[in-house]
This record gives structure tokens, C-alpha cells and sequence, in this order.
């Protein structure tokens, strides 16, 4: 091979010369393999049935398993964006829900109403007679299926 380099300078180096030993080491010595060698690595590409079996039964499930995966993570993103959609529709209805509230209690003029039940539907304010005061047993709401006792007292409890 003749392989000419640009040297810098004023003196021209000698090329280096490979020993023959080294060229040697290199080169791969082709040897003959024996036949006790040659059948066992035959035997060790030979696979048996059932070897071949379980193996294309373990492919067949790592298989199964994936596809099961890609469903359900396909159902996750699907419920997942169901999921928005429904937020959004929830958002929604609220915000109309506020709105119609406020419109209706900015419609309502409480003054107008009292002007109206008192002069037009004849209606008067309770005198202090009408007034019983009573003590609820519990801080919720009463419902009244029969008159308010005179004593004020729906009902006692034996906790003191």
C-alpha cells in the first residue's frame, strides 16, 4: 500500500516497519473443529417439542397481556376525557344556575312584597299575644303537627 502524507518540516521521517510476529498473532488460525464438537452444537440448536410449546406459550401470553394493557389503558383515556366532558358540563350548569339565581333575587324587592301582602292581600303583622317563643330540644328544624304548648316546652330531655 502506498500511502503518501505530507511531513512538516525539513527531514522526512522513516515509515515504521510491522515485525513479522505481529502480522501472525493477528491473522485467525483456521482449525478444524471435531465431530463430537460439531454434533454438539447441532444438539444445541435442536429444540424439543415441548421446549417449542412452552415457548410459544409464554409468547402467546406476553402477547394476551399486552393487548389486555392496551384496552384498558384505551379505557382509562376514554373515561378520563368522559370524565372532562362532564366537568365541564357540571361548570356550566353552575355558572347558569348562578346566574338564574341572581336574576331572581334581583328581580324580588322585599319592600314591594310587604307593600303588597299588607295593602293588597289584607295581610297584618302578629300582635305580641300571637307570639310563642319556645325552646327547641335540638338546633334542627321543627315540624309542627300539633299546637305549641302555652309553656313554650316541645319537649324535654333527660340529659341535663
Amino acid at each position: 500500500m502506498n500511502r503518501q502524507t505530507y511531513v512538516y518540516g525539513n527531514t522526512v521521517r522513516q515509515t515504521e516497519v510491522l515485525p513479522r510476529q505481529y502480522e501472525e498473532e493477528t491473522a485467525v488460525p483456521k482449525k478444524r473443529t471435531s465431530v463430537q464438537v460439531r454434533r454438539n452444537r447441532r444438539n444445541a440448536m435442536h429444540m424439543s417439542a415441548g421446549y417449542v410449546v412452552f415457548l410459544s406459550a409464554a409468547a402467546f401470553l406476553a402477547l394476551a397481556v399486552c393487548v389486555l394493557y392496551l384496552q384498558l389503558q384505551t379505557e382509562v383515556t376514554s373515561h378520563s376525557e368522559q370524565i372532562t366532558k362532564l366537568q365541564q358540563q357540571l361548570i356550566s350548569q353552575k355558572e347558569e344556575n348562578i346566574t338564574r339565581y341572581n336574576a331572581i333575587m334581583d328581580s324580588m324587592n322585599l319592600n314591594e312584597i310587604r307593600d303588597k301582602a299588607v295593602n293588597e292581600l289584607g295581610m297584618v303583622y302578629a300582635s305580641k299575644e300571637q307570639v310563642i317563643s319556645y325552646q327547641s330540644p335540638t338546633n334542627d328544624y321543627v315540624k309542627q303537627y300539633e299546637a305549641i304548648p302555652e309553656n313554650g316546652v316541645l319537649a324535654r330531655s333527660d340529659k341535663k
